[in-house]
Formats: structure tokens, sequence, C-alpha cells
């Protein structure tokens, strides 16, 4: 139908998906309650930071990156969208890096620590890359999701289901038909779409970051992710998801430590919140960026002001100098 001389403009904002179709997908394996349950978090956001610069970093520095981030404080290491298997920075090399890097951390904290592997590639390619996810003892791979298409992921859900491995879906590409209001799909089709084929983690904006991520298409969008039962309302269809696990919403693009309070009190604590350069580009290196991040999520649930909560957290306090903050209240 888009490719009809008579249509100018078309775009799918939604769909009512019935039971009897639902019951044929087997949605995420593990949800956003047995992600939280695997890292042992119950009250507090995920946290999850992507080394920068984006290409450039060898599989050490990367994963040097990823151990002074846990020891500031961050949940989850994430490979970057376009990062998989390159000439400086090879996939098994920076996995065997991480790994060890990783149990380092977990030691030297007491918190579980784990790893967002891009395992991005053609389907032969991707089962290899999980089966040595699985091999070096990791509990993640990440899936460009949109570039490697439905039929590959659905294939990928059955493969991760075999090895117990938690899916974080990349939603990138998708401005390319999301982004125009009246031409294309929906990011919310492309989420229903997401949470059907299994994924356990998707991103959906921020609000207040550096993507053109509008407040309500947010909201609804986490809320399509989460719910049992989505009730109808004005542009959007009712759906009842069954047994179809929830999926843990994703915040990510132009975060940092002063934007916290702000983006939390808009989509709530039961997300993961993932900061790059807002962590990496701290005054004082990765592992204060990362400690002020985790110091801005505490001063939030525990209600005290960034400004206070500094007085104690010289890492917060120069991240307020470099970012400044955005009040919420």
């Amino acid at each position: 139908v888009f490719g009809m001389k008579a249509v100018q403009y078309l775009r799918l904002m939604d769909v009512k998906w019935p039971k009897s179709l639902i019951s044929h997908f087997k949605g995420p394996q593990f949800g956003i309650d047995g992600i939280k349950k695997m890292l042992k978090i119950e009250d507090r956001p995920i946290l999850a930071t992507v080394p920068k610069p984006k290409l450039g970093l060898t599989s050490e520095e990367h994963a040097k990156v990823g151990y002074e981030v846990w020891l500031g404080g961050v949940d989850l290491l994430k490979d970057d969208e376009n990062l998989t298997d390159l000439p400086f920075n090879k996939f098994e090399e920076r996995l065997r890096l991480v790994f060890k890097y990783r149990e380092k951390a977990e030691k030297e904290t007491g918190e579980r620590k784990s790893y967002l592997v891009n395992i991005t590639g053609d389907v032969r390619k991707m089962e290899r890359r999980a089966k040595l996810v699985k091999e070096y003892g990791g509990e993640y791979v990440m899936i460009d999701i949109l570039t490697v298409g439905w039929g590959a992921l659905q294939t990928m859900r059955e493969v991760c289901e075999d090895l117990k491995l938690a899916i974080h879906a990349h939603r990138a590409f998708h401005s390319a038909f999301t982004r125009n209001p009246y031409h294309g799909m929906s990011m919310i089709v492309v989420g229903e779409l997401a949470r059907l084929a299994g994924v356990d983690q998707l991103h959906i904006g921020t609000v207040v970051g550096k993507l053109d991520t509008p407040k309500e298409e947010v909201l609804i969008l986490k809320e399509k992710l989460t719910s049992e039962k989505f009730e109808e309302r004005e542009g959007y269809l009712s759906t009842d998801w069954g047994s179809i696990k929830p999926v843990a919403p994703v915040s990510s693009g132009g975060l940092h430590p002063g934007l916290i309070p702000h983006l939390l009190s808009i989509v709530g604590n039961n997300i993961v919140i993932q900061v790059g350069g807002g962590v990496l580009g701290h005054p004082m290196g990765p592992r204060a960026g990362a400690k002020a991040v985790r110091d801005a999520v505490d001063a939030y649930l525990k209600g005290i002001s960034l400004r206070e909560y500094s007085e104690k957290s010289k890492e917060l306090k120069e991240a307020l100098k470099k970012w400044g903050e955005v009040s919420y209240k």
C-alpha cells in the first residue's frame, strides 16, 4: 500500500493485536522482572553506560572503561550499535577482556555486573557469537533489531532461549520511518512487534535528551512495553498481552547526571537508564562519571535535591558544574 501512486502519505500508528495472534508468539524470555532478579536490583533503575568514542577504542581500552564504570556504580556495559567485530577491536578478544574485568569488578563492589555485547550480523554469525557469549559467562546479547530484520530476531530469540541469554534490542535506523509524522510507521508499532518477537530490553527515548522523542510517545511506548493490558485511548488501541512478559524500557540519548531527576519524574523508576557521554565526559574520568549518575539516582529516590546531595559527592558536584541540572518540580 505504501508504494501505491494514489498514496501521497500514509502512517501506521498502532495495531490492535487479537489474542489468537498473540498466542503464537513467546515474547520476552526474561522481561524486566527477570532482568532485575538477575542483577539483584529491586528499588532503583538499572544503570548502563556505552564506551565513547563509539569507534576507535581497542579491546583492552574498551574493557578498561567497563571496569571503571562498574566500579563507579553502573550495572551494565553496553556496546554501541556500530561496534561488532573490527580490526582494532575484535569481537572475541573484547569479550574475553570485558569478562575478565567484570569478574574483578564484581569482587571489588559486591554487586552483579553484566555486558550487553553487540552480536549483530547475519544469522549464522549471530548464532556463533551468542554461543561465545555464553561460553565466556555472559547473560546478555545486544542486537540491532531493525537492521537484522524480524525473522532473524525471531530465530535469535529461539537461540537465546536455548542459551539462557537475554536480548537487549537497539532500535538503530528506526527514525528513517518513524520520525516523519505524516508517513511511515510509529515507534509504538515497532515496540509492539519487538515485544511479540521476544526482546527483553528496548530503547524508548528520554524526552529530556538529545533525540527527537516526544513525551507522549515515550510514555505510551513505555506503557505498551510494560503493561499486562493497555486500555484504549484517543489515538491508541487496546492490547491484552496475556502471558507475554513486559519488556524493560531503556532511556538513552544525551543524558547526564543533571537530567536524571527530571527523567525519573517523567518515566518512573522501573526502567534502564543508559548514559554514555554523560559518564565518559566527566572531568574526573569514567569511574567518577558513573558514581555521579548513581548518586543522582540516589538523590532523587531519597527526595534530596542534586545541589544538596552534591555537597557530599564531589563526583556529582563536578558533573553539575560541567552539565548543569534541569529542574523537574
